[in-house]
């Protein structure tokens, strides 16, 4: 068997792992890459293999930088299925979709400039069309239920508890006549008592590993800490009449700080301001959230069973956006508010309009509440630069900026090391994938530390045997 790491290698995005066994070419992933403009363009566009010579692909889960070049490899010539969890499937119908209309209304924009420079258009990476047929080749399997995804490699879902439908994938693989190989690869792992999802499915005994290190060199602050901060947060920025902007990813993030907002408000912790999710694809996430309370945990199912409003995604105050006029009114509101909206990145989508109104007033706050990449505008406001760029034009960043950390949906290196360390001596070899160099080094070590016996940590086009 051998396993080539065409993304997600030392950094974090663009999840592709291609698996090379019995004759049959199996991908781990189809994310995209997300960094410079330019970079992440071309990267994207061509992938770095043939897309007619893969015949499965397992897909751990709905995030754009694990799904998110799915059309591209339809259009390119995949002709195999996409093999994944109920959920993750739904999730993947509307955020592909919105993905495309991205790539479709970024493409506009620049044509634009190209052709009043006379230079001739440009195509995007996939379109709403593409995003559609790709639909086509899903095949859903519920959690715990085998099933062969290429001749002698049978693979099965369990909850890996970082977004709904989340997976940790397991491929049993027989190479006739040798012993069979354990594949286990983490997908992005959630973490222990976390609101709405279960905890993550225990590591099964394997022989090899794949694990995520998004930080894999720190610890997070407990959610109640997280959710605590955020009241403050709002409490403080409403006394001085200004607005409250948060970039949340439409999958998970949102729907977990909705999910806060709920239980401070029915707490009677929250001051009586409107709140806001300005998002279409957040409010089509959202709607899958409540097709599948089969994901939900205990504590969700007790909340929902005892709270006056049965719908943890809504209550009196909050106010689900999704036409554009509707959502242009918001930057003429009068008085403190809360305004969530997407992308998490704030690399596109409606939160840039929110920000280019907002940052300039000391009066209001921009919470940060996710990993943000490099070269992103997220990451700009997480440095503070005193100047950023939105729509290629310069805006003073004179809001407060903070950042919880709490809320993560990944495990830190106390849940990662503690999900892989009851099965590190029976590994024969671990590779460190989805987290920049400094955290992937750092769990590589306490993986060696914990007793297996090969870690790598394997760069972009790296490629193993297992043999």
């Amino acid at each position: 068997m051998e396993i080539q790491f065409l993304g997600a290698a030392q950094t974090v995005t663009g999840s592709q792992h291609l698996i090379s066994v019995n004759g049959s070419r199996i991908l781990l992933e189809c994310g995209l890459f997300q960094g410079k403009r330019r970079q992440s363009f071309e990267r994207n566009r061509n992938l770095p293999f043939d897309a007619a010579s893969v015949d499965a692909l397992v897909l751990s889960h709905a995030h754009i930088d694990h799904s998110g070049n799915i059309p591209n490899l339809v259009r390119s010539g995949f002709q195999g299925s996409i093999y994944c969890t109920f959920a993750t499937r739904d999730l993947c119908s509307a955020m592909l979709r919105d993905s495309a209309y991205i790539q479709e209304h970024d493409v506009a924009y620049v044509n634009k400039k190209r052709a009043r420079k006379g230079q001739p258009p440009v195509e995007p990476i996939y379109t709403h069309a593409d995003a559609i047929t790709s639909l086509e080749h899903f095949v859903s399997v519920g959690y715990g239920r085998p099933v062969y995804v290429a001749p002698g490699v049978r693979c099965t879902f369990l909850d890996a508890g970082h977004i709904l439908g989340s997976s940790i994938v397991l491929l049993e693989i027989d190479e006739g006549g040798k012993k069979e190989t354990r594949l286990l690869f983490s997908g992005d792992l959630g973490r222990d008592d976390m609101p709405i999802l279960r905890d993550p499915t225990p590591a099964p005994p394997a022989d090899v590993l794949l694990i995520e290190s998004t930080y894999g060199d720190r610890l997070h602050s407990p959610h109640e800490e997280a959710e605590q901060r955020l009241h403050s947060l709002i409490g403080e920025t409403c006394t001085h009449g200004g607005k409250v902007v948060i970039p949340a990813f439409t999958v998970g993030r949102t729907q977990e700080i909705v999910y806060s907002l709920h239980r401070l408000a029915s707490a009677n912790k929250l001051p009586d301001v409107p709140i806001f999710v300005d998002s279409p694809l957040a409010v089509n996430v959202t709607e899958v959230f409540r097709l599948h309370p089969e994901c939900y945990d205990a504590e969700m199912r007790q909340f929902m069973a005892e709270d006056r409003s049965p719908d943890p995604f809504g209550f009196d105050r909050l106010r689900y956006i999704r036409n554009v006029e509707d959502s242009k009114a918001l930057n003429d509101l009068e008085g403190p508010a809360v305004i969530i909206s997407a992308s998490g990145m704030c690399e596109a989508g409606r939160i840039q309009h929110h920000l280019k109104h907002t940052i300039g007033d000391p009066c209001n706050a921009v919470l940060i509440v996710s990993w943000q990449a490099p070269h992103t505008l997220g990451r700009r406001l997480v440095e503070r630069q005193p100047v950023v760029k939105i729509f290629g034009q310069e805006y003073p960043l004179r809001a407060r900026v903070e950042t919880i950390n709490g809320y993560s949906a990944h495990a830190d290196r106390r849940g990662l090391l503690g999900w892989a360390g009851p099965i590190a001596r029976g590994l024969r070899h671990a590779f460190v994938v989805h987290g920049d160099p400094e955290p992937a080094a750092a769990l590589a070590e306490g993986l060696r530390d914990a007793g297996v016996r090969s870690v790598a940590v394997p760069g972009q086009g790296d490629v193993f045997s297992t043999d």
